[in-house]
């Protein structure tokens, strides 16, 4: 895959790109990066365009963006698609990056004719998880003498050691490619509101994949059905938040057969 920018405003945003076909979005979670979906893209290249963006605020995109609005994020998503493809796109977002998708979906039904979300809901939250990341983001002894010190500080699980493989070298250490505060401020617009319109609004096919210890809110996915007749689930066994990570080829295995027919 190759690396490539967009530049809209003042922002740029990197991506990597690849393969041929019908064009497939990828978008990782808050404080991940392009990197970390690199083992999905490879198993679409045969059949598919496929285009990793590293959103704003992560990986090699610009760090501290001025505006980390939900619509700043959807409007990069749309940045990205008039530069890469004129086809409409599946949009696979996980996290963060599924709430980025969905709205992408809700606002723009033209551009869009799937839509996958990995552990991603519609957002809102009660009890201010964006000032308990702050503390945890906050509690990170940067910069890491190692990534091995990294893997075990974060817990040690799949991704502590994708996060530890993405962080960068300078001023003697290895520093994470995101800075906390940018992370709180950008996870506030998805814990706001609970954006059941926007996914009401949908209207491209979609799927809901969920880990089997996965962290979505109890009752979301049934609600999230219910709302949209004939969207299709599924439950990864023995996978968490970040089941791309934890379980790649049962992920890739679910992935692949939606995109052979996402009208289906």
């Amino acid at each position: 895959m190759r690396r490539v920018t967009v530049r809209r405003d003042d922002v740029t945003i990197s991506a990597l790109t690849g393969g041929s076909g019908p064009p497939v979005v990828l978008l990782h979670g808050l404080a991940g990066s392009a990197d970390e979906l690199v083992p999905t893209a490879a198993g679409l290249l045969d059949s598919h365009t496929v285009v990793v963006p590293d959103q704003r605020g992560h990986g090699h995109s610009t760090r501290r963006p001025a505006d980390v609005s939900r619509r700043a994020y959807v409007d990069d998503v749309l940045a990205v698609l008039d530069v890469l493809t004129a086809a409409p796109a599946v949009l696979v977002g996980q996290s963060m990056g599924a709430h980025t998708a969905m709205l992408v979906a809700a606002r723009h039904p033209s551009r869009v004719r799937g839509l996958v979300m990995l552990e991603g809901g519609v957002g809102g939250d009660d009890g201010d998880y964006p000032s308990r990341l702050e503390a945890w983001f906050a509690s990170w002894p940067v910069p890491f003498p190692s990534r091995e010190a990294a893997v075990t500080f974060l817990g040690g699980r799949s991704l502590a050691q994708a996060w530890a493989a993405d962080l960068e070298e300078r001023d003697g250490g290895l520093w994470p490619r995101f800075d906390g505060a940018v992370m709180t401020a950008a996870i506030r617009g998805v814990a706001d509101v609970a954006r059941w319109d926007e996914w009401a609004a949908v209207r491209a096919p979609a799927l809901l994949v969920r880990g089997a210890e996965g962290t979505g809110p109890a009752g979301e996915v049934e609600r999230m059905l219910a709302l949209r007749p004939g969207t299709a689930h599924v439950v990864v066994p023995d996978a968490g938040h970040d089941v791309h990570l934890d379980q790649p080829d049962a992920w890739l295995a679910v992935l692949r057969d939606f995109l052979r027919d996402p009208a289906r």
